[in-house]
């Protein structure tokens, strides 16, 4: 739902705040007040394309924002782009400078425009006049029609994706196996001459550890011997040596213990002092007489660690990675030696996925078939009630052509209207009104909702409206009522409200029959402010929602008439 959305320096409007509520929001008040400009802020948000004329005169940048409440499906979309949700809003924010660029704000975090575009269907759905026709596309014809016919998350849907998935795995794999002959042998090439280099070395792993320790100790074998062999006469061979030095002193101290016992202690603790030096000078000693400074040996351990940093810096950092390398090219090798056995495997793998993924693909086609015929039969009807007299139809054309194969399905959807008697039926974006294509919207959601409500097919396979792939929490209706007035405009606030039952609607409209309904009425007014028009925009209480709907009654002049009309169309709204 959309919570607040605001203005600042957009078009006429210098600072202009509306805090919305569910259910039916409807927008009043003088023509060239600024209605509609504040549906072309909220199309903004959604992605909306920018220009630098939006930005009030004298002003450097526009801003405008919104807060709608979160969705799950909105936060995947935060998260999958990197931006953190702020719990139970979502904020949405856009500035435009007078030089035509702008920023992108999500959460107070920096974005763009094409993360607008994917929260857009989630958070809401803007039928502006400017709007209209590049929101509701081919994909949204199509994902209104499965609403409709309860094949969102739908098993049937999931099968036809699970079938397209492996379908497009079988379809790559042999593509690639089936590259150009010239492209295969030259791979081949490759591949036989990094095996031949990796399989030559006989790599072990942690080898090169190994030998950087080895060179290490050859490298410096004078040094470590004499340091080695120093040590040793230290501690043991040498006529000042430790171990010398403790026999003497064992000597005196053994003396001692024969007349005071407390020395006993000390003895045995000189033993073992004793036992220690001469175990570290054997191992000195041992350690110095495995020195081997072999220059042969050297030069073979530093060709040998240079042939495995090249192997690592051609096939990976490490050894492990190398050898990893050297597997997968064997397995490609082996795969082209059996490429014949494999084609026929792949091959035969392909035709049952193609043939898995048509036939749920055409299962999906004749449901949606039959869904399309009841939806134009309803959307029929109900744009015959709201001042039209139309043909509507929902085409459902299979695409066969493999190129035409998605995850949903291969079928493309197509809604056609002929809005006079002798016309043809065209396509939706050939209607010439903006306020025939917002009526014709709102008799097709209104339809939707009745076909896959909690009474509709949805309840009979088990789910509800809230669990559509594509269900905006927020429709936004601009300009609804043009050409309209009498028993038809009482048709649309109609259907207005029991739209805005299942989520919210807002609606700007200019007749007091529609205005009657609402269940939050603003007021868009223009006031001079020291030589400069402003807009502001108002919620209205009960008192002023009767002067105003008397205002659309009887124009400027309000009669004593006018408001008790008004207070009685309110009354009968409810």
């Amino acid at each position: 739902m959309l919570v607040e959305l605001r203005a600042e320096n957009y078009a006429v409007i210098d600072h202009a705040i509306a805090v919305f509520g569910p259910g039916l929001n409807l927008l009043t008040g003088e023509t060239g007040a600024g209605k509609s400009i504040l549906v072309d802020a909220l199309a903004l948000l959604m992605g909306g394309k920018s220009s630098a004329e939006v930005v009030r005169h004298g002003a450097e940048k526009a801003v405008i924002s919104c807060v709608f409440e979160a969705t799950h499906a909105a936060d995947v979309i935060l998260e999958e782009n990197g931006i953190d949700s702020s719990g139970t809003e979502i904020i949405l924010r856009r500035e435009i400078l007078l030089n035509g660029k702008g920023r992108v704000f999500v959460n107070n975090q920096p974005a763009t425009v094409a993360v607008l575009k994917l929260l857009a269907p989630e958070l809401a759905l803007v039928h502006a006049q400017s709007e209209t026709l590049s929101s509701f596309d081919p994909t949204q014809q199509r994902i209104l029609l499965d609403r409709f016919a309860g094949h969102d998350s739908s098993a049937m849907a999931a099968q036809v994706a699970e079938a397209h998935s492996r379908w497009r795995r079988a379809a790559t794999r042999l593509s690639e196996l089936e590259q150009g002959e010239q492209d295969r042998l030259r791979m081949v090439d490759l591949w036989s001459y990094q095996r031949k280099e990796i399989e030559s070395a006989q790599l072990v792993p942690g080898e090169d550890d190994q030998l950087e320790t080895e060179k290490r100790v050859l490298a410096n074998a004078e040094k470590l011997y004499a340091a080695a062999i120093g040590a040793f006469d230290a501690l043991y061979e040498g006529s000042a040596s430790a171990e010398a030095a403790l026999r003497l002193a064992m000597r005196h101290v053994e003396e001692l213990s024969r007349f005071d016992p407390q020395f006993k202690e000390s003895t045995a603790q000189l033993v073992s002092v004793r036992a220690i030096v001469d175990d570290l000078g054997v191992s000195l000693r041992d350690y110095a007489e495995r020195i081997n400074a072999s220059p042969e040996r050297l030069a073979e351990i530093e060709d040998r660690l240079a042939l495995l940093h090249r192997l690592k810096r051609k096939y990976g950092p490490t050894l492990d990675q190398v050898v990893a390398f050297g597997q997968d090219v064997v397995q490609k090798l082996a795969e082209v030696e059996d490429r014949e056995d494999i084609l026929r495997q792949l091959r035969s793998e392909l035709a049952d996925a193609r043939g898995l993924y048509a036939a749920s693909a055409h299962t999906l086609s004749a449901s949606r078939t039959a869904a399309a015929g009841k939806l134009a039969r309803m959307a029929e009807k109900q744009i015959n009630e709201l001042a039209m007299t139309v043909r509507f139809q929902v085409t459902v054309s299979p695409q066969l052509d493999e190129f035409s194969w998605a995850s949903h399905g291969w079928d493309a959807v197509e809604y056609r209207i002929a809005t006079n008697p002798g016309e043809p039926l065209k396509p939706l974006d050939e209607i010439a009104s903006g306020g025939e294509m917002s009526r014709v919207m709102l008799a097709l959601k209104v339809s939707v909702e009745e076909g896959a409500g909690p009474t509709g097919k949805a309840k009979a396979a088990g789910k509800t409206a809230g669990k559509a792939e594509v269900a905006p929490r927020t429709l936004v209706f601009d300009e609804i009522d043009i050409g309209i007035g009498g028993r038809a405009a009482e048709a649309v606030g109609q259907k207005l409200k029991q739209l805005s039952r299942a989520q919210q609607v807002l609606c700007v409209t200019h007749l007091p029959q529609i205005a009657a309904f609402a269940d939050q009425h603003f007021v868009v007014e223009k006031r001079e402010d020291h030589g400069r028009t402003k807009t502001q925009v108002r919620l209205l209480d009960a008192p002023a929602r009767v002067d105003e709907v008397a205002r659309m009654l009887s124009g400027a002049v309000v009669t004593e008439a006018s408001q008790r009309h008004a207070s009685q169309m309110i009354a009968a709204s409810r």
